[in-house]
């Protein structure tokens, strides 16, 4: 698992991919953060980091689009099913390579904190439950899009059905006041960006947090049946 993390790793350097999420992950936050906390003189970070959990939706496809699709378009995934690593370890090794990256750009948008505390006051508590809402609910993302990836031949595609899965959980929550009320309070239940509302109120909540890990676990989960069941099936599966 360890060998692959360091492989996955050093491919979002020595690629394009990992500068272009960073580099517009950050781009897109400092708009945001200017726009709504330096041209409004406002010190509200958990609504800042509301807004930019919308940035999950759009980058995560990036970040995820070739970890198990490009293995199956080079025919390499033939080797990774040989190696002594365990598919487990392989999409495991994948998923830690892409919360790391992650955690990476997360802590430089740290800086905007600093900012703020140059002329506003910060709260400690409520900045961290929301980063750690934002952070679980980006691990989600990756987890969700990581199985799309393993379900494709070829990474743009699974870039393109990642972006419409993603789409589709935003248009979900979206949906929650123009349904009937029982169905309405299923899709709420169901919503990766419901669960968030407690974190951005500086709530820490548990029920939340083991959402998001189930969410987490299910789709990893998904991912590793996914590639079991295609090394059994063979090479031109």
């Amino acid at each position: 698992m360890i060998a692959v993390w360091k492989r996955e790793m050093q491919s979002y350097f020595y690629t394009p991919v990992g500068y272009v999420f960073m580099g517009v992950f950050l781009t897109l936050s400092s708009v945001i953060f200017f726009l709504q906390i330096m041209s409004q003189r406002s010190s509200d970070l958990l609504t800042f980091i509301g807004n930019m959990s919308y940035l999950w939706m759009l980058l995560c496809p990036v970040l995820t689009m070739r970890l198990l699709a490009e293995e199956r378009q080079k025919a390499t995934d033939q080797l990774l099913f040989t190696s002594p690593v365990s598919i487990i370890g392989v999409v495991l090794g994948k998923y830690l390579a892409a919360i790391t990256l992650t955690l990476i750009t997360v802590a430089l948008t740290l800086v905007y904190v600093l900012v703020v505390m140059l002329y506003g006051q910060v709260f400690a508590g409520e900045l961290l439950c929301g980063y750690l809402g934002f952070v679980l609910q980006g691990f989600a993302f990756i987890a969700v899009d990581l199985f799309v990836s393993g379900l494709c031949r070829a990474p743009v595609t699974a870039a393109i059905l990642a972006f419409g899965l993603n789409f589709a959980l935003w248009m979900m929550d979206l949906l929650v006041s123009a349904v009937p009320a029982q169905l309405g309070r299923a899709l709420s239940f169901l919503s990766l960006y419901s669960r968030n509302e407690p974190f951005l109120m500086g709530q820490l909540s548990y029920a939340s947090i083991l959402y998001d890990v189930a969410v987490i676990i299910i789709f990893l989960a998904s991912a590793i049946c996914t590639l079991d069941a295609r090394r059994y099936r063979g090479k031109g599966a």
